[in-house]
């Protein structure tokens, strides 16, 4: 369940899914979250001298799918292979306000409703061509032409004048996007219906911040875009790296791109590669790599390993139970909500949150180092977080209480559907390491122990590619799923649950839900408060309706060699969520 496990995203909207913390193989209560939170963000601060290669990891059981295009990649895989090169335009600081440091700067005008953008001069891709206006205007392109079926597109950047339109096929060009000094220019001024408070933030949900190499890829129609060599073998990036060699799905080998405009990497080269989860433990003890995650359920084997610093952060993250009530319409670009689907009953959906025993779980299982969630806003976005809600805390008595209540009786061993008929809920969750298939099956016992039939979607767990196009083509052997975001640093839920987001996997459209992140994102929600009280009333309304649970979060611990200095996971020391590469290096 996370498109990745692997958490985390800030600079651009990056929704990708993570990866289920799993069971270990014995039971522990032991609490490790005393000795984590201890951790720094980053690795100590030393002088690094030149050359070197850095191994970095990434821990997953399936191939990325090296699709390296900030617009039509959904998955965090890549965003992880692709971190020494691809940058977006703007930095932040640690509170993930935008700075004047990063590729370009940017100046909000509420008054005339528009947001100059300057790129810096000296920016340039790795081919030595300046990073220019027209390629943020075919970033936008890309994202909104209907012919690149882009994920990430939903009607919250929709405040960018002629956007829908253009989205819509009603207009060859998006009217909001002027370039004073033409497309070969360094400026850009868009213009809104309106400003909204997403977009004072890094990683707002408004504003695209992206660009794309328009000069190299411009002669690929959109729709073979996703599929082309220039996308997925020989992408150009204007980050620190470039990549040298790339062996699909497994690894990619990067080395200086010497026109990187913040100065000359430190390192010679950066290989990534791709690490089953059954081995990543291993992988740390022996030192074969410099930079790796650790899986939380692996820990323990981990913890005494020498020569390395361990440094973690809780991410803005989050898994969540998701409930298939309607499909995608891709004529319409909207979600469709089925009154009739199975999963259109909120007492049954609640039910099933109240059997999930995730705290004795993340207790039994995962050191403390995996916690319950309560609503679907991470709390570490401060006051939007609703401290008061409760979330799906273990109940098994209140469970079979509500369903009893709504009709669903006992025939048996299991209980059926209100009008009788039979009730078979198919259950979709990924597949991982060899701790993976306990965890699921816990909750399948949970769920069975208050007379529900619920069982594996095709038997199985499935493999991360399949498990996301079942979800993404509303396969009708799916009726809930465990799936999971590692969301922007901007917190509007609008991309994932809103009627027009693709990622609403779950389908479910209501107008209230409408009305209340459209209401997040208002006029009035300059108004700090005000944004807050919303916030607040959509966490109780989500959390009510229950057609997404929130499950729980996990520490990010990473093991880093302790050779090397200038890895952080402080926001103000990062770029598109990813470390300043150019600043790695090994210590004299």
């Amino acid at each position: 369940m996370k498109k990745r496990s692997k958490l985390a995203s800030a600079g651009i909207l990056s929704l990708a899914s993570i990866t289920l913390a799993a069971c270990a193989k014995s039971a522990n209560n032991s609490d490790d979250t005393k000795t984590v939170k201890k951790f720094p963000v980053e690795a100590p601060k030393k002088n690094v001298k030149d050359g070197g290669t850095v191994k970095v990891a990434v821990v997953t059981d399936t191939p990325f799918s090296g699709i390296f295009s900030q617009e039509l990649s959904s998955e965090d895989l890549d965003s992880m292979v692709a971190a020494p090169g691809q940058e977006t335009l703007f930095d932040s600081d640690d509170q993930y306000g935008v700075t004047d440091k990063g590729p370009a700067t940017r100046k909000l005008d509420p008054k005339n409703k528009t947001i100059t953008i300057n790129i810096k001069k000296g920016v340039k891709w790795s081919d030595g061509k300046q990073v220019v206006a027209k390629d943020f205007e075919y970033a936008y392109e890309i994202l909104a032409n209907k012919d690149t079926a882009c994920p990430r597109y939903s009607s919250q950047f929709e405040v960018l004048k002629g956007l829908k339109e253009y989205h819509e096929g009603k207009a060859k060009t998006i009217s909001g996007i002027e370039m004073p000094d033409g497309e070969n220019g360094r400026k850009v001024v868009l213009h809104c219906s309106a400003l909204n408070p997403s977009m004072s933030n890094a990683g707002s949900r408004s504003l695209w911040e992206a660009v794309e190499p328009y000069h190299y890829l411009k002669d690929i129609p959109f729709s073979k875009l996703k599929s082309s060599d220039r996308i997925r073998k020989n992408p150009l990036f204007f980050g620190p790296f470039k990549i040298e060699k790339l062996v699909r799905g497994q690894s990619a080998t990067w080395v200086p791109n010497k026109y990187y405009w913040r100065g000359k990497p430190k390192l010679d080269k950066v290989v990534i590669s791709v690490v089953s989860p059954n081995s990543a433990s291993q992988a740390i003890k022996s030192h074969k790599f410099d930079i790796i995650p650790v899986i939380n359920t692996q820990w323990p084997q981990v913890k005494n390993t020498k020569n390395v610093n361990f440094i973690a952060q809780i991410p803005i993250a989050y898994h969540y139970l998701g409930f298939k009530v309607g499909k995608w319409d891709a004529e319409k670009s909207k979600n469709v909500m089925n009154p009739k689907a199975k999963m259109n009953n909120k007492a049954l959906r609640q039910a099933i949150g109240y059997a999930m025993n995730v705290d004795a779980v993340n207790k039994r299982y995962t050191y403390g180092l995996t916690f319950r969630v309560k609503t679907l806003v991470p709390e570490k976005f401060g006051d939007y977080f609703d401290k008061t809600e409760k979330g799906y805390n273990y109940d098994l008595k209140k469970a079979n209480q509500i369903l009893d209540k709504a009709g669903y009786k006992k025939k048996g061993k299991w209980r059926v559907q209100p009008n009788g008929k039979p009730l078979v809920i198919h259950f979709a969750a990924m597949s991982g390491d060899t701790t993976q298939e306990p965890i699921v099956q816990n909750y399948l016992q949970q769920w069975h122990k208050v007379g529900l039939n619920v069982q594996l979607s095709t038997g199985r767990l499935i493999e991360h590619n399949s498990f996301y196009d079942k979800l993404q083509h509303d396969n009708k052997g799916v009726d809930m799923y465990l799936a999971g975001w590692s969301t922007p640093t901007e917190p509007s839920p609008h991309p994932y649950y809103s009627e027009s987001a693709p990622f609403n996997m779950t389908r479910f459209v209501t107008a209230k839900n409408n009305k209340l992140l459209d209401e997040i994102n208002s006029q009035k929600a300059f108004n700090h408060d005000y944004r807050v009280k919303k916030f607040h009333e959509w966490q109780r309304y989500m959390n009510d309706e229950a057609y997404v649970i929130p499950v729980d979060n996990s520490y990010q611990i990473f093991a880093v060699n302790d050779k090397i200095s200038g890895y952080s996971l402080k926001p103000s020391k990062q770029n598109n969520n990813h470390p300043l590469w150019n600043e790695v290096g090994f210590t004299k």
